[in-house]
């Protein structure tokens, strides 16, 4: 039997944001990696890697072809284990390996956070929900990353072979971590910020459920209170030039800072006082993660990822998706920097103890183990 693995998602941007610890660690137990997912990216530890035309929309008719292309990918490799991701890489997926799981292939799927959720529009439910329910039948073990979905898939009685929680995909605590303030100031001066600058954080795409109107009518709130105070965003997207006219309309334009894609996500953080989060519905925000591994307090809108990370009082605060309340937290924030410093401190801890790399790793592996286990004893019992 081959020691063949097969990851798989919508894009191949999402393996080298998220995923590259796992397939150097599938490199490390001997096993052959392939990728497949829309894209041309390079990706290392990848012995071979298929560009899927995978859509991120459901409704698109290139998914067929994208179906047809990784049925044949996966009966012509005989891969012992799929571990595929994303909402449409995973319907795709697991579609295509049904004759696959008939032979020995073990199929594992991510649930990055179920569209369906508490508070999700009455359209998620009807679309999502019985796609995900009736796929939880071609799913050898279904994972997921926060405990509402979790949950969730328990009460609902989804019908894979095996469920798991994870926490999430990890965060690299040895390159998100507190600096000393000089080299904070250096970071500030490099990008053309003061030291006395009060610097509030945002990594997401500009879309309608990240949801960063909210964040500028929170700042058009403070402007007068906190003149040294600075929202920067990372991230492009649909909504950024609307974004923008809201600023100017708010007059913040000079308060709210859009840098776009970046590649010094570190950095920008290191360079911060707080973390904001306005995004409507996450499953476990990476951003929110690395934000706090960084030393950083974090104000959030109330969900379910969010409230999986955040305490109020100990490392944060989660409030309504209301600028006045988010405001408010704002300026409490700026005004004390004791208590900003030790709400960092326990978000730092938090993640040390439950989110890093090295503990996340150490949960995946014990599942992939537990295939890999399993695919031995088959061994010995053909010999």
């Amino acid at each position: 039997m081959n020691r063949r693995v097969l990851f798989c998602a919508t894009v191949d941007i999402h393996f080298k944001a998220f995923h590259l610890p796992y397939l150097k660690w599938f490199k490390e137990q001997g096993w052959e990696v392939h990728v497949a997912a829309s894209g041309t990216m390079d990706l290392p530890y990848v012995d071979k890697k298929y560009n899927i035309p995978i859509q991120r929309s459901p409704f698109n008719k290139m998914n067929l072809g994208a179906y047809k292309e990784l049925k044949d990918i996966i009966e012509q490799n005989q891969f012992k284990i799929i571990h595929c991701h994303t909402p449409v890489g995973g319907v795709i997926t697991r579609l295509a390996a049904r004759k696959a799981r008939k032979h020995g292939t073990k199929v594992l799927y991510t649930a990055h956070g179920f569209h369906f959720c508490k508070g999700a529009p009455l359209t998620n439910w009807l679309l999502y929900y019985p796609i995900e329910r009736l796929l939880s039948r071609f799913t050898d073990c279904l994972i997921t990353i926060n405990e509402e979905d979790f949950t969730l898939v328990k009460e609902h009685r989804f019908k894979p072979e095996l469920i798991k929680h994870v926490h999430g995909v990890g965060v690299n605590t040895e390159i998100f971590k507190p600096v000393e303030e000089k080299l904070r100031n250096n970071y500030r001066k490099m990008l053309g910020y003061n030291r006395n600058d009060f610097l509030m954080f945002y990594a997401a795409e500009f879309n309608k459920n990240k949801n960063q109107k909210v964040l500028l009518e929170s700042l058009a709130l403070i402007k007068e209170e906190i003149p040294n105070a600075r929202l920067v965003f990372a991230g492009d997207g649909p909504l950024i030039r609307k974004c923008q006219d809201i600023a100017i309309r708010l007059g913040v334009q000079d308060m709210a800072d859009f840098l776009g894609y970046r590649n010094d996500i570190e950095i920008l953080l290191k360079m911060s006082d707080i973390a904001v989060a306005s995004s409507l519905r996450e499953g476990l925000p990476v951003n929110v993660m690395e934000a706090m591994a960084c030393g950083l307090p974090v104000i959030a809108i109330d969900n379910r990822g969010h409230r999986e990370l955040i305490k109020n009082n100990k490392n944060g605060w989660l409030v309504e998706n209301d600028p006045i309340k988010f405001s408010n937290a704002m300026k409490i924030l700026a005004r004390n920097d004791d208590l900003k410093s030790e709400l960092g401190l326990q978000g730092r801890n938090d993640i040390l103890a439950r989110y890093s790399v090295n503990r996340v790793l150490e949960e995946k592996s014990n599942i992939y183990r537990y295939y890999m286990d399993e695919m031995e004893e088959i061994l010995w019992a053909v010999h």
